[in-house]
């Protein structure tokens, strides 16, 4: 099966109460997939596609799913996510999605469904999408 990923959304932008609780766990979650928050200021932080603020009312409900490279990466986002202030939604292991699907879930401080998944082994044409800004014409 062949499809492709990392063409439809261009952010996510997620509101919480307390960013600074946010912030801690976010850092370690992430930190977990080996990914890291790639801006930090007083009143936002990012990573990749997920901006965070505490400027409105909090985000409730939403379900954030992130890509892990392994089981094993799954578990210490689980791990991590639950020391820095998740609550456990679902402990890793096999789902029934599909063949090989591997995830775990944790409530954020706002109790947004977050997940790390392992589609199983694949292929990958890219690691990464890289967007370089053009000069306007």
């Amino acid at each position: 099966m062949l499809f492709h990923q990392g063409r439809l959304l261009d952010h996510v932008h997620l509101r919480v109460r307390d960013l600074d609780a946010s912030k801690a766990f976010y850092r370690a979650a992430l930190a977990a997939l080996g990914r890291r928050l790639t801006t930090e200021r007083e009143e936002a932080f990012s990573a990749d596609e997920l901006y965070v603020t505490a400027d409105e009312e909090p985000t409730s409900g939403l379900h954030l799913a992130f890509q892990a490279p392994d089981r094993e990466t799954v578990e210490r986002f689980h791990e991590a996510a639950l020391a820095t202030g998740g609550r456990d939604n679902g402990s890793p292991g096999e789902r029934a999605y599909h063949p090989g699907y591997y995830a775990a879930y944790v409530l954020d401080p706002d109790g947004n469904n977050v997940e790390a998944v392992y589609h199983g082994p694949s292929r990958r044409s890219a690691a990464s999408v890289e967007v370089e800004a053009l000069p306007p014409a």
